[in-house]
């Protein structure tokens, strides 16, 4: 129900870019440009300004893009309002989900499908980050509900245990029928490291459990940091001095398959959990309520 042409101005105001923006929007340049002009117009401000080739908002601009956001959210607000009329205990409407990587890859896609084909009404959503960037997605409104694992909590955040996991030592699978050996931390952390980047909670439990053993990052050998878990076991396959750290959910497929071994190290335990977070003290909309008990009952049958 809100004017398009707001939102036109919202994806280039996101974007900085016209191309961009009619991208998004499956709409030509020329038509981005047109309801750009006609808002100039109405208003008999500009919203934007050209630096040299790049786009910025006018201050008349950030105003404007302040009240699409409003308009956009109480436009939203009423569409899920009249779908709820429908069936008062169905869930319906948007729900934008937030995973870190681990939980987005390995654990939220067995799930989904079966979600939705209970729910068919909730459009689905969702955003693949690190657990810093899903924390800052909720609390700028860009998410309904998220899924993170890690030790640093937001005070304005609650969180609530989802599921334990636990990271694990990995490395290129020797011959089969040969069990692997124990490593002395030592001699585990003399290997080439691969490890997750800054802001992802799997780096993050690994570090905090090095410093309890008064060991620092930066001291250790880091062959290679990556932004997903997919890229760490492929780097380890092809590299069989180094070792990894990933979450024992992340390994199915390459235990069966021969391609990785998980490897004991001793003096080095990494549990971790995977919890459900939203912002503190606002009340979950129905399909983000529908969704967090459809998980635990999905996880912890019977329950």
């Amino acid at each position: 129900m809100s004017d398009f042409r707001l939102q036109v101005f919202a994806a280039v105001a996101r974007h900085l870019s016209l191309t961009k923006a009619a991208q998004e929007l499956f709409i030509s340049q020329p038509a981005v440009t047109k309801h750009l002009h006609e808002l100039e117009k109405q208003h008999g401000q500009r919203l934007l300004e050209r630096r040299g080739n790049r786009i910025a908002l006018t201050e008349a601009g950030r105003l404007l893009l302040a009240h699409a956001g409003a308009v956009a959210a109480s436009a939203q607000q009423l569409d899920d309002q009249l779908l709820a009329l429908r069936d008062p205990d169905e869930a319906a409407g948007r729900l934008r989900l937030g995973a870190s990587t681990t939980l987005s890859q390995y654990v939220l896609p067995g799930l989904l499908p079966a979600f939705q084909a209970r729910y068919p009404n909730v459009r689905l959503t969702l955003l693949n980050a690190n657990s810093e960037r899903i924390a800052d997605a909720l609390l700028r409104n860009e998410l309904d509900l998220g899924f993170v694992e890690g030790r640093t909590k937001s005070r304005d955040l609650h969180y609530e245990l989802l599921l334990p996991d636990e990271l694990v030592a990995v490395r290129r699978a020797r011959p089969r029928g040969i069990p692997p050996a124990p490593l002395s931390l030592p001699e585990a952390l003399a290997h080439p490291l691969v490890l997750r980047e800054r802001g992802s909670g799997t780096l993050e439990v690994l570090e905090f459990a090095l410093r309890e053993l008064k060991i620092k990052l930066s001291s250790l050998q880091v062959a290679f940091y990556f932004d997903n878990t997919e890229a760490i076991k492929a780097y380890l396959e092809a590299a069989p001095g180094a070792l990894g750290f990933v979450s024992r959910r992340a390994l199915a497929r390459e235990l069966a398959a021969g391609l990785l071994e998980i490897v004991p190290v001793e003096g080095l335990h990494l549990p971790r959990q995977f919890e459900a977070v939203w912002v503190q003290g606002q009340p979950l909309i129905r399909p983000a309520q529908r969704f967090l008990a459809f998980a635990h009952t999905h996880f912890y049958p019977g329950s």
